[in-house]
Formats: structure tokens, C-alpha cells, sequence
């Protein structure tokens, strides 16, 4: 018998109010849980307490008391249906990755399924199999403080990328007890909200949410993704929640999605707080005919579905449409077969091996930003300062959305330092800033830990400056008056505002928020044992008055360019960003040439180029390909990523990168909302960023 089978069998036995208890998430630290999942209230937990109990990383108290609830559900309910227990696990669980803005700096397919594979595999260990994750907003605005969470600001990263973390939680088949159901969010937009602030109203062009905000949430359906959220905000007026064109409309009748659609925490009642719903009855009939599929600890859609079906306000079929989705995702766990979870699996928690995929997620996830020559730094015979405001931090590595990492499992930099020079070099160090000024005269070259803390990132943590939180600047202005060379290490969940340090530093290392093992990797790169790869997935801008910045931004009238001052442009400040999305500097250099584009197909291009690595240095090139359709019915992007390849080169070496563009890859959503290919003029760019590189065009015809 087929899921479809069963789950029509099923249907038939539930009553009413049994069904409606699929669709509501209740949260675990309501008092009168047990009843309710007795009751079948309980379609879904979300384990939202943190951290999880337990005094070492590998102690099951999760798993226990999941299973106990699980048991309620199987054993005492009256259908026996179990239950889906969801938590946010964004980036790891209790060994954890670098920050996701971070993975993103890998453009690394394979990183990111690898960590996503990791954290699937400890999370269930505890019980979880639903996933908050991958957040796929495209964010444009570093003021906003998710952009930590998602993969950047272009849509082709965060759509290959969209599609990694899917494999990697989901794996290949789902009742795989090390795999989890991945929830992909915020269906939509969320992250053009305006002023950068959290739950926040957006306002996005109907073009602009397609050929933007919407194609990472496509990749991610066709990946198979479990499960979608949406999110707070509104598009121009319309709460996500209410929003029946973009969920029931694109989502499910036109891209054919079979999964589930769950609300964020109490989004739906906050349709009263939007002002487009009087009463939480007008809050249930809205969300439920917009095909939100499940609601999120509100307890709306408990008190109040049953009973507008059974005043004909709301069609049986629409509950039964929802309830068909969250049962089939719970077929596809396989939880009618095997719903409990085998406890002695937490001992695979931040494992020798898990431990070694986040080292080489944190390893490549680093963008070096500027370098005079001093790094990579001598193994001996030198005296080094490690210094600054994060230093010694651990727990900050780990950055935001991290509910169950343990601190006790991260080393902290100064430590990490320590550890790798041993008695060769001659490490100073103190937590107090006059001593360091003091002792930094004495050092050949000082390393500055500074950056952002847990608290300035993440969720409802937006900011209205980019620059170094306060004290941060301060401390490297006054190492800089003394005129020893400085290292930055920064740490951030968005791009800073670094221009001063640009002008000033010997060097800057980007390192986000890196991990359990992000020290390690760190310390390797400084002493050179890993030449750094990583290129940003945003756009650094000069300061806050750039903002939203973002590379692939449309042409105005009046471009620049421009020999007289009528053109697009600030009077205060250069036009253009500090770093440029796709950057990142390498201990070895590059040289590309040889651009060749031949048209093998009236819709089809090959685009090709040599890269040589000039330096003595073996390294990773991360070679990106960039278009531009010059003339068409609206106006499009200066600059698309269309195309990227990491290529391992050893001194001296030449290799030929080699992109093949589609009808698909050159289609766009036209005015009218349908994908349209538009034969003309094309210009492209394959190079080592969004700024640089070899350029030429083709046209079709």
C-alpha cells in the first residue's frame, strides 16, 4: 500500500477535531502537554526550550523525554499517530558549523551538504526530525541581523546552496533515522525588510520577487524539501500568512509543492497585530484558505478550524488537504514504523569526525580581505600579541541560532595559538586593553580579535551602524598609533563597515561566526597550514549610507560612470562597495586569460578561460561567471552570477574553468509574470569576483 493509500485510510478514521490537531504545533513547555497529545492535539512539538538538558554533550535527556511524549502519542492517543518534534538547527548541533552567511563564503556545494549532514545526523540523535533550516532569504541589508542565517545576496548561490543543505539534512532517503525533514524559510522575502529591522513590512516589485527573492525557495522544492515556513512580514500589505497568490498560488498550484507550509512562532495570530484580522476565528479562516498547512504555537487552528467548518465558513476538504501533507511527511520519516529514537546514538555528538567536517567548513568559509604580506606568519622566531575583545571568547564562535552547542567544546583563538606555536614562538597575551598597548610594542606582529558578539546578530538583533561594536575601533586605532604591525580577525554574522581598518591594518581576515572547531582553522590560516579560499557572498559597503548595497543591482539612467555630476552617485563618498560581493584574497595569486565563447546552440553558450596560479603557493580559486543581457523587455541586473568552480592549483599550474549556459540560465520573469528567454546582445565576465576579471559578449538570435 502506497503513503497515498494509507494516508486516505486514515483520513476516513480521523474525526474533525483529530484532524485539525495535525495541524498545530504546540510549544513544549505548555503545562498541559501530556493531555494534549493524548487528546491529538498534538500534530508537532517544537522544542524550543534551550539549551538541551544534560551535563555532557553526549547525555540522550532530550532524546528521553521525546520519546516519552512519542510514546503518548503512539500508545495512549486514539489513532496512535505520531508526532513531528521540529527545532531551529541552523548550522550544527552540538558540534557546530560555521555560521551560514559563513558556508556561503565556501561557494562550496559540498561543505555545506557535509555540515548539513553532520547537524542531521546529531539533531536526530536527540529526537529531532524537523528542521528549521535552510534559510534561503536573499538578503540585501546587512543592518538586518538574519542575514547571518541565510547564503548571501545573489540568487544562483543561494539556490545551489538551498539545494546542498536540503541533500544534506534529508539525505537520500528519509527513514534514514540519521536524517531529518528540512524546513526551508522564509517563504517570502523576508529578507527586503525595510530599515533592515525584524519583522518588518517589505515592498517588492512582482518581477523583482521572482527573478530575486523566489528562485532559492524553488531550488529548494526541487530538491525535495519536507517542509516550508513563511514569515512575518507582509508584501504590500499582505501578511505572509494571508498571502494565498504566493503560498496556495506559486507554491502549490504552480510549482506543484507536496510538502507542508508552516507558520513562524504565533505569525498567525499576529494577523490581528497587522490589522487584516479582527478576531483569531478571522486569523484561522485566513491563514487556513491561504494554505498555511500548520500552525506554529499560537493554538489558533485548535480553538478555532473545527468549528468554522462546521459553521460551512471553511470547507472539510481544506483541512484535509493539510492534513494529507503532514501525514505524508511524517510516512516519509517513517515514523508509523519506527517512531521512537535509539538513545545510545547521542554518543555521536561532536565525534572526531564531525568535528573534522566543521574544521573544513570553517577552514574554507574564511575571506581574507586585505594582506600586506604578513600573513601567513613564521612558526618560530617570532613574538606575536594576540589581543582584543574576543580573544578569549568561545561560546562567540558559535555565533547566532545556536541553541545547543557546548562551550566547554571550543577552543578559544588565543588558545588555539597557543596550541599550534608551542615554545617556537613567543605568544603575549593579556584580557585588559591598557596591558596590551603596553606589551604591543614588544611584539613583531599583533593579532586583534574583534567583532561582533552573540547578542548583535541573529534574529531581532538589527543594528542602524555596520561599524565595529564600541570599543572594538577604539583598541585598533590605538594599537595602530604605535605603529606595530596588526592582524584584524573579525568576527561578524553580516559585513562590517571596514574601511578605516582597510586604510590602516597590514591585514584583515573575515572569519563570520566559524564554530566548534573555527579557532583551529583560523590559527592554521594565520601560520599558513591552510591557504585561505573564501569569497564573500555579500558586498562589503564603505559605511551604513550604502546600504542596501547589493552587486547585481539594475542600470540607472544616468550610470556611472559620468564625466559631469548628473549621474547616479553620493556627494559624501565613493560609489562603490569596500569589497565587492564574490572577493576574497588568497596566499597565492591568479592570472585569467584566454576567454574564449562559442555559441554551440541557437540557445546555448560554452564560455571558457585559463587560470594559472603565478605564486609559489599552491591554493583554491574560486572562478565565477557573470552575465548581463544587455537589451530586454525590463531592465535587467548590470552583473548575474550564473556560474562558479573551485579549482585546486599547484604553483605554476594552468587549468581551463569551463561554464555551459542554458535557455534557462539566460530566461528571466518578464512584467508579466511568465519566464521568458529574450534572444540579443549578452555581455560576460568570468573572474575572481563581481568587479574583476576577463570580459566579452555573444548574442543570439
Amino acid at each position: 500500500m502506497s503513503f497515498e493509500l494509507k494516508i486516505d485510510a486514515l483520513l476516513g478514521r480521523m474525526t474533525l477535531v483529530e484532524k485539525v490537531g495535525q495541524m498545530c504545533q504546540l510549544a513544549i513547555f505548555i503545562p498541559d502537554l501530556e493531555d494534549r497529545i493524548r487528546q491529538g492535539h498534538a500534530g508537532s512539538i517544537i522544542c524550543s526550550n534551550s539549551p538541551t538538558p544534560g551535563n555532557t554533550p553526549q547525555d540522550p535527556v532530550l532524546a528521553l523525554q521525546l520519546n516519552e511524549y512519542q510514546r503518548l502519542a503512539v500508545e495512549e492517543s486514539r489513532l496512535g499517530i505520531p508526532i513531528l518534534f521540529g527545532r531551529d538547527v541552523l548550522h550544527g548541533y552540538k558540534t557546530v558549523g560555521p555560521i551560514p552567511l559563513g558556508q556561503a563564503a565556501t561557494w562550496n556545494p559540498e561543505i555545506i551538504e557535509s555540515v548539513a549532514r553532520v547537524t542531521a545526523c546529531e539533531a536526530s540523535a536527540d529526537g529531532i526530525n524537523l528542521n528549521f533550516a535552510p534559510v534561503i532569504d536573499i538578503a540585501r541589508d546587512p543592518r538586518w541581523g538574519r542575514i547571518a542565517e541565510g547564503f548571501g545576496e545573489d540568487p544562483h548561490l543561494c539556490s545551489v546552496l538551498a539545494q546542498a543543505a536540503v541533500r544534506g539534512y534529508q539525505g537520500e532517503d528519509l527513514t534514514d533515522p540519521a536524517t531529518v525533514l528540512a524546513c526551508a524559510k522564509h517563504f517570502a522575502g523576508y529578507g527586503a525588510v525595510e530599515g533592515g529591522r525584524d519583522y518588518n513590512g517589505t515592498e517588492i516589485a512582482a518581477t523583482t520577487l521572482r527573478n530575486i527573492y523566489l528562485p532559492p525557495f524553488w531550488a529548494a522544492v526541487r530538491a525535495g524539501v519536507g517542509a516550508i515556513m513563511s514569515g512575518f512580514h507582509d508584501i504590500g500589505g499582505i501578511p505572509m500568512s494571508a498571502h494565498r497568490e504566493l503560498v496556495a498560488g506559486i507554491l502549490k498550484e504552480e510549482w506543484g509543492f507536496e510538502g507542508f507550509v508552516i507558520s513562524d512562532w504565533a505569525a498567525i495570530d499576529e494577523m490581528r497585530q497587522h490589522g487584516v484580522a479582527e478576531t483569531r476565528a478571522d486569523c484561522a479562516l485566513i491563514s487556513a484558505l491561504a494554505g498555511l498547512d500548520m500552525d506554529m504555537a499560537s493554538e489558533v487552528y485548535i480553538d478555532e478550524l473545527a468549528a468554522l467548518v462546521e459553521t460551512n465558513q471553511l470547507a472539510e476538504a481544506v483541512i484535509d488537504d493539510a492534513v494529507r501533507r503532514v501525514l505524508r511527511a511524517k510516512f516519509r520519516l517513517g515514523l508509523f514504523d519506527q517512531p521512537y529514537t535509539d538513545v545510545k546514538r547521542a554518543s555521536l555528538h561532536l565525534s572526531p569526525d564531525h568535528r573534522q567536517v566543521v574544521r573544513k567548513a570553517a577552514e574554507q568559509s574564511l575571506v581574507l580581505l586585505k594582506n600586506d604580506g604578513i600573513l601567513p606568519l613564521a612558526k618560530s622566531d617570532l613574538t606575536v600579541g594576540v589581543f582584543g575583545p574576543l580573544a578569549n571568547a568561545r561560546k562567540t564562535l558559535c555565533g547566532a541560532w545556536n541553541l545547543d552547542g557546548h562551550e566547554d567544546s571550543v577552543l578559544s583563538i588565543l588558545d588555539a595559538v597557543r596550541d599550534k606555536v608551542g615554545a617556537n614562538v613567543e605568544i603575549l597575551a593579556t584580557d585588559l586593553v591598557d596591558d596590551a598597548l603596553k606589551i604591543a610594542p614588544r611584539c613583531d606582529v599583533v593579532i586583534a580579535v574583534v567583532g561582533e558578539g552573540i547578542a548583535r546578530s541573529g534574529e531581532n538583533n538589527c543594528i542602524t551602524t555596520l561599524d565595529l561594536p564600541p570599543g572594538h575601533q577604539a583598541f585598533l586605532e590605538a594599537l595602530h598609533a604605535i605603529q606595530v604591525p596588526t592582524a584584524a580577525i573579525v568576527l561578524a554574522g553580516r559585513p562590517l563597515a571596514l574601511e578605516w581598518a582597510d586604510r590602516n591594518l597590514s591585514a584583515i581576515l573575515m572569519v563570520w561566526h566559524p564554530g566548534t572547531e573555527g579557532a583551529k582553522a583560523i590559527t592554521d590560516t594565520l601560520f599558513g597550514d591552510h591557504n585561505p579560499s573564501g569569497k564573500s557572498p555579500v558586498t562589503f559597503p564603505r559605511n551604513v549610507g550604502q546600504v542596501p548595497l547589493h552587486y547585481n543591482h539594475r542600470p540607472t539612467g544616468r550610470p556611472l560612470p559620468r564625466n559631469d555630476r548628473r549621474h547616479s552617485r553620493y556627494a559624501d563618498a565613493p560609489d562603490s562597495p569596500l569589497y565587492p560581493f564574490g572577493y576574497g584574497l588568497s596566499y597565492s595569486t591568479f592570472e585569467y586569460r584566454n576567454l574564449h565563447i562559442t555559441v554551440t546552440a541557437p540557445r546555448a553558450v560554452s564560455i571558457s578561460a585559463e587560470i594559472t596560479n603565478t605564486s609559489s603557493t599552491a591554493g583554491d580559486e574560486i572562478a565565477q561567471l557573470y552575465i548581463r543581457d544587455v537589451v530586454a523587455s525590463i531592465s535587467r541586473p548590470v552583473k548575474e552570477l550564473k556560474g562558479f568552480s573551485r579549482l585546486s592549483l599547484k604553483p605554476g599550474e594552468t587549468q581551463t574553468v569551463v561554464f555551459q549556459l542554458t535557455q534557462d540560465d539566460l530566461s528571466f520573469y518578464n512584467q508579466s509574470g511568465h519566464l521568458s528567454f529574450e534572444p540579443g546582445l549578452f555581455k560576460v565576465w568570468v573572474g575572481p569576483d563581481s568587479n574583476t576579471g576577463l570580459a566579452g559578449q555573444f548574442e543570439l538570435k
